[in-house]
């Protein structure tokens, strides 16, 4: 095991310099000193030292499709140089094809007609999902959020997030949530099995419509005080916690009862992260608003946006200006959109990534069963968990997670002669699990390879 690492010379002055004039408010250093990484392709980055690192969390689920995608990146070189800017009051092909890709798409998936709505990344387009469930409510301001749930940091959007740390400094503007327990089966009772967990969390959320004194409901006027549920039917940063199949569909009915709209926060699980174009499609639900982001472009450029049910944005009920932004729908965004959805049309992602995603779920339970700190590991598609834990195989242990963390970005390790550093995301309500996402392109030698270097890590960390 080596010593802790030092920067280098270069990479000490430009970490003086960060220290001096960067805002710490818009990042986090997980490891001290920081790494500075000079470029990047397929599922590895290297640092300014030309050292290695497989990355399994892929800028937080940005980069689905691998740094550097040469098709994507040369979809964006070519909308440079015909159609690079132009102000987002104007119409241009890649806005309407596109949107008419999502749209069609939810159509013949959910049978709902729909409109999409651009703006520039996953937080601004939840404030725009903000803005249409208040206004389809008649301006109702409460929504309900789940537990471990995070829907990003602006002020509308930290407002339905569960951390409150988020908030702390800033209050609440104008959104309020109710947060409701989220079925996550390794920290539920015992004794019961994932379906009827989940039944049971549904029947807690239902009995805050029994009568008007449970809080949310009155029954003389048949309405609720609740606007929508924001969901993210697999849990991101939370720790990719998955429910059983059956808890959305159970959740659904409640909310179609009494009136509530189901927001489906695709931000982090779209495009094909979970072997379906949008995660909500395991669950055999009909959502009212999808909020995307993310992996629509690869990482290449700021775009997200939702598609709405036709009822909640068509121009009259939400006319021209209802929301605005100078980049939302930019030329350069759409073409990569665009021509992600090509590729993703031309090859079955669904079976490829569901497939890649068993055998890796299979080497960790393979890990799971030689170390005891691993107390749970789960996975839907190329998204999977490996929660770390004391030798009870429960406790919660961030600071073992912290120290796998930080022995992987030492990038010292060695399989098959190669030394390699390992890149791996945190999360989960005690920040002691291991979210994996890497990239949809990753290749099964690469898998192994990320399996050889995860358990590298467990050995390290069982006998520190």
């Amino acid at each position: 095991m080596s010593d802790i690492r030092i920067a280098t010379a270069e990479d000490q002055i430009l970490l003086d310099k960060e220290a001096k004039y960067c805002s710490y408010g818009d990042t986090v250093h997980y490891i001290e000193p920081p790494r500075i990484f000079s470029r990047c392709e397929g599922s590895y980055v290297w640092d300014t030292e030309d050292q290695a690192y497989l990355d399994l969390q892929m800028w937080y689920s940005a980069v689905n499709f691998g740094y550097a995608n040469p098709r994507l990146n040369n979809a964006l070189k070519q909308q440079i140089d015909t159609l690079p800017q132009i102000a987002s009051q104007y119409l241009h092909k890649g806005k309407i094809e596109l949107s008419e890709m999502i749209a069609v798409d939810a159509k013949k998936k959910f049978g709902l007609d729909g409109r999409v709505h651009f703006n520039v990344g996953g937080s601004q387009s939840i404030e725009d999902s903000l803005k249409v469930v208040r206004n389809a409510s008649n301006g109702k301001s409460l929504m309900f959020a789940f537990e471990g749930g995070y829907h990003g940091r602006t002020l509308g959007a930290s407002s339905i997030t569960s951390s409150f740390r988020y908030r702390r400094r800033y209050g609440h503007f104008g959104e309020r949530a109710n947060f409701i327990p989220f079925p996550y089966h390794f920290r539920g009772p015992k004794g019961m099995t994932k379906e009827e967990y989940g039944s049971q969390c549904v029947q807690q959320f239902a009995r805050l419509f029994e009568t008007e004194y449970n809080g949310v409901w009155d029954p003389k006027t048949n309405q609720c005080e609740y606007a929508a549920f924001y969901v993210e039917p697999i849990q991101g940063t939370g720790g990719y916690v998955i429910p059983p199949m059956n808890f959305y569909r159970e959740l659904k009915h409640v909310l179609d009862q009494h009136g509530i709209l189901m927001v489906s926060d695709e931000i982090q699980m779209g495009f094909y992260r979970t072997g379906k174009l949008w995660s909500i499609e395991h669950f055999d639900v009909q959502p009212d608003v999808i909020v995307f982001g993310k992996a629509l472009t690869n990482g290449l450029n700021p775009l997200g946006g939702i598609w709405a049910r036709e009822e909640l944005i068509n121009p009259k009920i939400f006319p021209p200006g209802s929301t605005h932004s100078t980049f939302a729908s930019n030329p350069l965004g759409t073409a990569v959109g665009l021509e992600m959805f090509k590729m993703t049309n031309e090859v079955d992602y669904g079976a490829m990534v569901m497939a890649k995603g068993k055998f890796f779920l299979e080497g960790l339970q393979d890990l799971q069963k030689r170390f005891p700190i691993i107390g749970d590991v789960d996975g839907l598609g190329l998204a999977l968990r490996c929660e770390i834990c004391g030798p009870d195989g429960f406790t919660p242990d961030k600071a073992t997670l912290d120290y796998m963390v930080e022995e992987g970005m030492k990038g010292d390790m060695v399989v098959d002669g190669q030394k390699l550093g390992l890149i791996l995301d945190v999360g989960g309500y005690y920040k002691n699990v291991i979210t994996l996402a890497p990239s949809l392109e990753i290749s099964y030698p690469e898998i192994e390879l990320g399996l050889k270097l995860l358990e590298q890590l467990l050995v390290r960390a069982t006998n520190r």
